[in-house]
């Protein structure tokens, strides 16, 4: 293996003599190079992260008292419409889409991606994508108001006019993440390396794999969802108005069959992340492999099946609602069994506790937390008092942002030296991930007493009694929101350094894969030579 990665390296270096980037912008406009497609991802994504967490802040800060504070109650709808699609499809996909790009082919030692043309095509519908969405907050009328779960009627019958831009955006995106899923799983089926037998695949690997399955599955779901809102809307179908035989619910049963699948699409990626950066820093090999892969798997499978949970209070009959409410406890199951072989790895392992490890360690005990409250929502008594109250807000914040942003933040730490050659600074690193911490439990650990006090979501004002719970929040996402300065600080600081690479190839001890054979940064085309895995 190491003659055949040497080999590799040289066939590298000398095609990068003759045939690397091209300069400048249009290096980025028609790159299908994976890491470059990586990178823009991941760009993509970290400026959507600030764009969505300023709206965020202006949800927060108009809460932090009762009456008007700063915006109407019609902007602030349309605030928490617009922060809801950018954080997920803006920012948890396009992020783990980079991730991907990046890593998979690195990890299996393919020279690319399988279909590299459709790949540069599935990033750059992002960006118009997202600039026609955004782009209803500056006409005329409103943007979209209706939340990011656009409900009908309020999108169909009483939607805005910006509405029909809002459909077309989401066609793009879905669009977008259909291809990048196609993309993966045919390259990771046809381009692993001789000996990259299944039973040898990353687990991040795994966890894309899956993914890209129920991507494949649910995101042409949506895609029909939004056109029958579109048909509703112009062309005198009832798909979803009662008043021409429709159904309003039938809207909730087809978002929903895409809108479950969509959480385990924004975590699964999440959950392969986490099982590399804790096998690498507790320097054991990942605790019950098998199971961790047959976990996901499981995960995927149930995730599609037990949509209808979000529907309790609809007037769901009995008999649907047992069999929803056991079949969603049922992913405790698959869930628990990662969460306990992670534990498993770190049990006696030599631990260390660099800045991947504190945001794996961060994911390991919020998750869980955030687990536990998914259970409570499962049951379907408890669930008439939890449904629309700031409990189920916080139940998604804690899954998403301590699940899948925290997976993100694990990863990008942990490849980046690998990335560019250079160790960021890991007291900056450890900074960010305190300051993050403490402002994601400021902001929604007390969001659970806001909601099991009867508090709803999505409202601009309330009673004088939830002031000092909604101050603590507002406090905490402000501190949240700061620490992401600290984090684009490090990787500006990163991406414009020249200074000479300084980390080895292996960058951390204890990390194992093809990836860590590889000089850091890797050469611009890797793996001319398909290494042979022993």
């Amino acid at each position: 293996m190491t003659e055949a990665i040497i080999h590799t390296h040289a066939a590298a270096d000398h095609f990068d003599a003759h045939h690397g980037p091209e300069k400048g912008f249009k290096r980025w406009l028609f790159t299908t190079n994976h890491k470059d497609i990586g990178t823009l991802y991941l760009l993509f994504s970290l400026v959507m992260l600030f764009i969505g967490g300023l709206m965020a802040l202006v949800i927060r800060a108009e809460l932090f008292e009762p009456g008007k504070v700063l915006i109407d109650p019609e902007f602030f709808n349309q605030m928490t419409t617009m922060h809801g699609l950018i954080m997920v499809f803006g920012v948890i996909m396009p992020a783990m889409a980079g991730l991907a790009n990046w890593m998979i082919p690195l990890m299996i030692g393919a020279p690319d991606m399988a279909l590299p043309r459709l790949n540069n095509w599935s990033f750059w519908l992002l960006p118009f994508a997202f600039c026609l969405l955004m782009s209803t907050l500056i006409m005329s009328g409103p943007a979209p108001d209706f939340g990011w779960t656009f409900y009908a009627p309020l999108s169909t019958t009483y939607g805005p006019k910006s509405t029909d831009f809002f459909i077309f955006s989401v066609h793009m995106m879905g669009a977008s993440s259909i291809m990048a899923a196609l993309n993966i799983v045919v390259t990771i089926f046809n381009m692993r390396a001789p000996g990259m037998t299944w039973g040898k695949l990353p687990l991040f690997v795994w966890s894309w794999l899956v993914t890209g399955f129920l991507l494949l599955a649910v995101m042409p779901v949506l895609a029909g969802c939004v056109t029958m809102m579109l048909m509703d809307r112009h062309f005198h179908t009832s798909f979803f108005n009662a008043a021409g035989g429709g159904d309003p619910l039938l809207f909730q049963h087809v978002f929903w069959f895409f809108g479950h699948p969509e959480v385990y699409i924004l975590i699964l990626p999440g959950f392969g992340i986490i099982s590399e950066v804790v096998s690498t820093f507790s320097r054991k090999r990942l605790f019950g492999y098998k199971f961790m892969v047959a976990a996901t798997v499981l995960i995927a499978f149930i995730g599609l099946i037990v949509w209808m949970h979000h529907m309790f209070t609809t007037g769901a009959p009995i008999t649907a609602q047992l069999y929803f409410m056991y079949a969603t406890m049922l992913v405790a199951i698959p869930t628990g069994i990662k969460i306990f072989n992670w534990l498993a790895t770190l049990f006696k392992g030599s631990i260390t506790f660099e800045t991947p490890m504190l945001f794996a360690l961060g994911f390991l005990v919020m998750f869980t937390i955030g687990g536990f409250s998914g259970v409570m929502l499962s049951l379907v008594p408890a669930d008439y008092q939890y449904r629309d109250s700031y409990f189920v807000v916080a139940h998604f914040h804690y899954v998403l942002v301590s699940g899948s942003l925290f997976a993100i933040f694990a990863a990008i730490y942990y490849w980046l030296p690998k990335w560019t050659g250079r160790m960021y600074s890991e007291r900056l690193g450890q900074i960010h991930f305190w300051l993050s911490v403490i402002g994601m439990n400021l902001a929604f650990l007390p969001m659970h007493f806001l909601g099991l006090a009867g508090m709803p979501r999505r409202i601009p004002d309330y009673p004088l009694q939830f002031t000092d719970f909604n101050q603590l929040c507002t406090i905490g996402a402000f501190i949240f929101g700061m620490a992401q300065l600290v984090f684009l600080y490090i990787i500006l600081k990163e991406c414009v350094s020249h200074t000479k690479p300084d980390v080895s190839n292996q960058v951390w001890e204890g990390a194992k894969g093809l990836e860590w054979t590889l000089p850091s940064p890797p050469p611009y085309h890797t793996f001319e030579t398909a290494p042979i895995v022993p």
